[in-house]
């Protein structure tokens, strides 16, 4: 009787270690069955490069952001840079975007107005700040 209760406990063991198993198993789906998206809403990938730069930079939360480009349209010159940096010597992070024809400033302080009001006169100026 000692051996049928051995073999009888280790069915029963064996049995439910399968039936704990198989209710564990994720049930597989079909392909026809579709994911719920209700709540999920990918974010639209920029489409130029200039809105992706603006897009990281704005990622950056500063305080103050601006785009500077040359009233002519023309692409941006490395004397166009100096004034740039040397009338805005707070600005953190200078991205070069737009094939060159536009840079994005982004700084936690504000640009002082006399070098403020030279780069208007030098630059078109968009501010971004706060948007």
């Amino acid at each position: 009787m000692g051996n049928r209760f051995r073999l009888v406990a280790t069915l029963a063991l064996v049995l439910a270690l399968g039936l704990a198993i198989s209710a564990c198993r994720r049930k597989s789906t079909s392909g026809d069955e579709t994911p719920d998206t209700s709540t999920y809403r990918p974010e639209s990938t920029p489409a130029t490069q200039f809105e992706r730069d603006l897009k990281y930079e704005s990622a950056a939360h500063f305080q103050h952001l601006w785009i500077f480009s040359r009233k002519d349209g023309k692409q941006l010159t490395k004397d166009d840079s100096a004034i740039l940096r040397t009338n805005a010597p707070k600005v953190v992070d200078w991205v070069v975007t737009d094939e060159a024809r536009k840079v994005i400033a982004g700084s936690n302080f504000d640009i002082d107005h006399a070098n403020m009001t030279t780069l208007l006169r030098l630059f078109k100026v968009e501010d971004y700040s706060g948007k």
